[in-house]
């Protein structure tokens, strides 16, 4: 890494320097020439690379020589710290770790807030449903109305808005701090090795709120041809609104096995996803730029800036206003249709049996080629437009409640699950489709949106179903085989 304290005194000006104009010459006649210096060291790396870091180290030679500070023992805390959140040995340790506690700032925070959320908005459809009554109007208006489209609505709202009003604010925190550069500096290696940027490392974390989000952010990378690796590839980091599944998932299948460590169990479990899908997210970044998005990776030289004191009312407006409301804006509208196609058809009856049944059923050969089953597959379809509904969709497919339901514990969900043939194969598929398959309604917008075009909504939709089904595929025959043997 190039000298960050060299730069950050040319930028902004941080000492009072002295500069001798003949020990400048002198240090330019003595030290070796830049291209000397590209020479030596253009063995190895990109030729863009050695450039730049002859450049810095040619610079930083100069400057050791003709720079006389008056605050000569002063401490260089950014270098201390860059030298531990840079390194090799503690950076990915400890990006892990302040992923880990945003994770878990977010899930327990957003708890309470959901349940309030949901309380307040579910007794309003009490309200709706008394007035409707009294306007004398027709049952399955009723049903489109409050049982499909505001009940869709409320489940949405109550459980993206505490997430995100918790993660958008402390993800502009850290970005406000100066620590996503460093993310996206240890990250660069890696994407530069997937042919994509080291940017996308921003656009990947910005992910992990909403991928909607994750999709506009995308819009720091100048290079057009990387730009659109990063949004095709960013829904392979799971969002909150898959989180509640994954988590509900990993604590009744997984983390039940061992009741003494079913805490860190589920954790552990959750964290292998989020490892699987930022894997996925680098093999399929390869793959896009050795087929249809060819190119040579553009030269990424990040300027590392001085850690700030963040400002709050920066981080409130950017993260409340820009991001959370706008998301969350953009799921209302795509979620309320959705409703009111779900409750009709789960209420359409063809020969006695639902319009819902009938499709679970021709999907059910697919679904168990796969580990998963025909209602699992239609509940993931019919969750398009917002993940939230899916595990409600599923439950209100098994029960035949004819609405989406939720159950007051997750163990009651873990017994309708097991009572229906589910296993820990089950599960697991369950929550590797989650993270891996097309995103949902409102982020295929904001594709389009970007892109200008329906069609790399499409190609995005396609890739990351196909990725699902191979995972799960793999998975579902590998468990098969080890049954068999056993």
């Amino acid at each position: 890494m190039p000298n960050s304290s060299v730069k950050r005194e040319v930028a902004a000006g941080i000492d009072r320097i002295d500069i001798d104009c003949t020990a400048v010459v002198a240090a330019d006649a003595d030290s070796m020439t830049i291209e000397d210096t590209v020479k030596e060291h253009a063995s190895t790396g990109r030729i863009e690379d050695e450039i730049v870091s002859a450049i810095y180290d040619h610079a930083d030679a100069i400057a050791t020589d003709v720079v006389l500070r008056h605050t000569r023992n002063r401490v260089d805390w950014d270098d201390r710290i860059d030298s531990i959140l840079t390194s090799k040995a503690f950076g990915y340790p400890v990006m892990l770790l302040v992923l880990a506690l945003v994770f878990w700032i977010t899930i327990s925070g957003a708890n309470y807030p959901s349940a309030l959320l949901s309380k307040l908005l579910f007794g309003f459809e009490d309200r709706l449903t008394e007035l409707l009554l009294r306007l004398h109007s027709p049952e399955w208006l009723h049903g489109v109305l409050v049982l499909g489209m505001y009940r869709t609505l409320a489940w949405v709202v109550s459980v993206m808005l505490p997430p995100m009003a918790i993660f958008f604010p402390l993800f502009t925190f850290l970005e406000d701090l100066g620590y996503l550069p460093r993310v996206a500096f240890n990250l660069d290696h890696w994407f530069k090795r997937a042919g994509a940027h080291g940017k996308q490392a921003l656009t990947m974390s910005m992910g992990f709120g909403c991928n909607a989000a994750g999709v506009i952010a995308a819009r720091v990378i100048e290079s057009p041809r990387e730009r659109l690796i990063a949004i095709l590839t960013n829904s392979f980091v799971p969002c909150n609104g898959r989180f509640p599944a994954l988590i509900a998932l990993a604590a009744t299948f997984v983390g039940g096995m061992s009741a003494s460590l079913s805490n860190l169990i589920a954790s552990a479990t959750v964290v292998g996803l989020v490892i699987i899908g930022i894997l996925v997210t680098l093999l399929i970044s390869l793959a896009l730029s050795k087929t249809i998005l060819k190119g040579v990776p553009s030269a990424f030289t990040l300027e590392l800036p001085p850690y700030r004191k963040p400002q709050l009312g920066r981080i409130i407006v950017r993260s409340l206003l820009d991001r959370t409301l706008f998301v969350l804006k953009r799921a209302v509208i795509v979620a309320l249709p959705a409703g009111a196609v779900t409750w009709v058809v789960a209420n359409t009856y063809i020969g006695g049996t639902s319009v819902l049944d009938i499709a679970s059923g021709w999907l059910d050969p697919i679904g168990r080629m796969i580990g998963l089953d025909g209602v699992i597959l239609l509940a993931f379809i019919l969750g398009l437009p917002a993940n939230e509904i899916v595990i409600p969709i599923a439950l209100m497919s098994y029960l035949s409640t004819g609405m989406m339901i939720e159950l007051d514990s997750a163990s009651a969900m873990h017994e309708v699950f097991v009572s229906k043939g589910w296993t820990l194969i089950t599960a697991l598929n369950f929550m590797l489709f989650s993270v891996l398959h097309f995103p949902c309604g409102t982020t295929l917008l904001t594709i389009k949106s970007e892109t200008g075009s329906f069609k790399w909504a499409a190609v995005t939709a396609g890739i990351t179903t196909l990725t699902a089904f191979v995972v799960c595929w793999l998975v579902a025959q590998t468990a098969n085989l080890i049954g068999g043997l056993l």
